[in-house]
């Protein structure tokens, strides 16, 4: 089996494939203070639970698949490979990892790895043109080619990063539970905060993603062309409201993890 592991600035994104099937996934919060043997400890319980894998650190994982926003993080978890899924071999999403998308950015170093594994997926999945909506710690809109490339993108608070500054800059508002409200028109501060979340990102992914899909196929395109395409943990918050999602698809960057691991292990 693979093992993938997507770390994001809040949390951390693991699944297990058994071939392109995901069998068993799990999500934890990223600490950059875990060290490589915190992780390892955590990595055996999380997966000594699973009936398909041995009762022994790294029994059934044929491979490992690795992108992280959180450079600490990733330090870590080459050290857990090394030290404890030595005979297994491990891809790590960084600068000369062979992808298959074209980045046309000023300075493609600069784009986090999760944001190229979408891409990578996207147009596996999909083909282009296609924009994927990330919702997690930031809300990411990548821009894929109809040639598949990389074509740049938008970076946006994201919803849990609002929620928190408005309970803490606001002196009469408080952090919530993140919940569909009844209606649009809140009664109390909770339901209007709620609207105010669920609607007004609503609202800015149909507005960035038209704009987005306009530039992107150009004057003489059609921007229905375009496959929008909304992932991360937070994305069910808004999706019966934002009318521009054709695809949900929850474990992308997962998929994407899979993709670039077979594209490299032969190279390997």
């Amino acid at each position: 089996m693979l093992l993938t592991i997507d770390v994001g600035n809040t949390h951390t994104v693991l699944g297990l494939f058994d071939g392109e099937e995901v069998v068993e996934h799990w999500r934890i919060s990223t600490d950059a203070r875990r060290t490589a043997d915190e992780m390892a400890v955590l990595l055996n319980g999380l997966m000594g639970m699973h009936p398909l894998l041995g009762a022994e650190l790294g029994d059934g994982i044929e491979g490992i698949a690795i992108c992280s926003t959180v450079p600490s993080v990733l330090h870590e978890l080459r050290e857990v490979t090394r030290r404890y899924y030595g005979d297994v071999p491990a891809v790590l999403v960084e600068p000369g990892i062979k992808t298959g998308v074209p980045i046309l950015m000023d300075n493609p170093k600069e784009v986090g790895a999760d944001r190229i594994i979408n891409a990578v997926a996207a147009v596996e999945l999909y083909g282009g043109p296609a924009i994927v909506v990330d919702f997690g710690t930031a809300t990411t809109f990548d821009a894929i080619s109809a040639r598949g490339e990389y074509a740049g993108g938008v970076i946006a608070p994201g919803i849990e990063i609002s929620v928190e500054a408005l309970g803490v800059k606001g002196a009469q508002l408080r952090k919530i539970e993140l919940a569909r409200p009844r209606a649009v028109i809140g009664k109390n501060t909770v339901e209007a905060m709620q609207a105010g979340i669920v609607y007004g990102f609503a609202g800015q992914v149909d507005g960035v993603v038209t704009r987005m899909a306009r530039e992107l196929v150009g004057p003489a395109g059609d921007p229905d062309d375009v496959t929008v395409i909304a992932t991360g943990g937070l994305a069910p918050m808004v999706l019966g409201e934002a009318h521009v999602i054709d695809e949900h698809e929850p474990w992308l960057t997962l998929i994407g993890l899979r993709l670039v691991y077979e594209r490299n292990i032969s190279r390997m």
